[in-house]
């Protein structure tokens, strides 16, 4: 039977001073040790930047009509939001 181990690395960094003064308030803040607080960063990084981004505006962008003017020409808003189930009257002008 074989056992796989974990593999570690060990990394060297250069840190500018507001780097280095940021990782000594997380060692501080959360008692752990430097590389610890390295390693919790990496993941926490990561974590973030694989989240799924969404849209801000929900469908934007994802479908093609092939109506050029879609957005500007007033008849295509004709009966809009109108519920077909039910007859409305429109106000006449």
């Amino acid at each position: 039977m074989y056992y796989t181990l974990p593999v570690t690395i060990t990394v060297q960094a250069r840190l500018d001073d507001e780097t280095q003064a940021a990782l000594e308030r997380l060692v501080e803040r959360h008692g752990w040790s430097a590389s610890q607080a390295v390693r919790e960063s990496i993941r926490g990084m990561d974590r973030q930047q694989n989240k799924r981004r969404t849209p801000k505006l929900i469908g934007t962008g994802r479908y093609s009509s092939a109506l050029t003017d879609l957005a500007t020409n007033p008849k295509y808003m004709e009966d809009f939001g109108l519920d077909r189930g039910k007859t409305l009257k429109r106000k006449k002008p």
